[in-house]
């Protein structure tokens, strides 16, 4: 038996085989979770991609800004599933303009839409859900680490910091419930999200990670989330798990 086994899990963020978050639900099947996807904006690409996962998961439209799909996603996931034991929040976005050197011209329009994408949607996505955990559970974020300023990382870089705060807040918050809150702060990997960030520089890792860094595998990361969403971690909540190689706790480079 895997350490999933038997759990429900609804997994945000897939949108190629690279994504962080395709590599979870791959790991989370494999440890013998039922696994319900999400998709923004084209649910068809999301269903292809699903196609190459051990057993294809059923996609469900999800735009975290839209109030109205908010308020129906705790129905339309119970469509699949009966209940939920764990979520994956693998949902981040800022405009142009937010990233690549702009953080002192950034217009408070494109600033609010990183915020509400990036930091808000925690919140609004495990609100949504909550009906379906009523025995507890457990929700994990995907994070990048908002303890120094990263050149060109901008205003997303306040955006996971906000999340870092916002997780913590939950944690207290859901901890009476028994869900528990918990981010996965990982190296730079190869995905359409990292590639968009201007100054992105998996070498800077492999030298200032004492394990060494490999942008190219996302299988440690999807270990971590995985097991946070597994009952190994009963009594952790509002943590930051760091996967990457170790950088964080000796800088240099």
């Amino acid at each position: 038996m895997g350490i999933l086994e038997g759990r429900r899990v609804l997994v945000t963020g897939v949108l190629t085989q690279a994504s962080i978050a395709f590599h979870v639900a791959r790991v989370a099947q494999a440890e013998g979770a039922r696994v319900v996807l999400t998709a923004h904006g084209r649910p068809s690409l999301v269903r292809r991609i699903a196609q190459r996962l051990p057993e294809p998961p059923p996609v469900i439209e999800l735009d975290v800004t839209d109030a109205t799909q908010l308020a129906t996603l705790a129905d339309r996931v119970g469509e699949h599933v009966d209940g939920l034991d764990g979520v994956l929040h693998s949902i981040g976005y800022a405009p142009p303009s937010a990233l690549g050197g702009n953080f002192l011209s950034t217009p408070w329009e494109d600033v609010a839409t990183a915020v509400h994408v990036s930091t808000y949607s925690l919140k609004s996505l495990t609100t949504a859900v909550l009906p379906l955990m009523g025995e507890g559970g457990s929700v994990v974020g995907l994070d990048f680490d908002a303890s120094r300023a990263w050149e060109g990382y901008d205003w997303m870089g306040v955006a996971k910091a906000g999340l870092e705060s916002c997780a913590r807040y939950l944690a207290r918050e859901l901890g009476p419930r028994a869900i528990r809150v918990n981010l996965v702060a990982a190296g730079p990997l190869a995905t359409t999200a990292a590639r968009s960030v201007p100054g992105f520089d998996g070498d800077f890792w492999d030298r200032a990670a004492p394990l060494g860094w490999d942008a190219a595998d996302a299988e440690p990361t999807a270990r971590a989330c995985v097991a946070l969403l597994s009952d190994w971690f009963t009594a952790t909540t509002g943590e930051i798990v760091h996967v990457d190689g170790g950088a964080h706790a000796v800088g240099g480079g």
